[in-house]
């Protein structure tokens, strides 16, 4: 993994996930998606990411 995408951004997210940022932000305050705030912006864990992933892939629902 390269060390600048380890923390990636909500329109990263999303495009990664082929999703839409609203979608995106959406899991995010939900807490689908684990992130944090560096101020007013969200960032993601690139790991918890694709924790989440393998979460879904063996079956659990969001």
């Amino acid at each position: 993994m390269d060390a600048d995408m380890e923390i990636m951004t909500i329109a990263q997210v999303a495009s990664y996930l082929q999703l839409s940022e609203v979608t995106t932000y959406k899991l995010v305050n939900e807490g689908v998606i684990p992130a944090f705030k560096i101020g007013r912006h969200w960032r993601i864990k690139k790991d918890d990411l694709f924790d989440l992933i393998e979460r879904l892939k063996h079956g659990e629902r969001i």
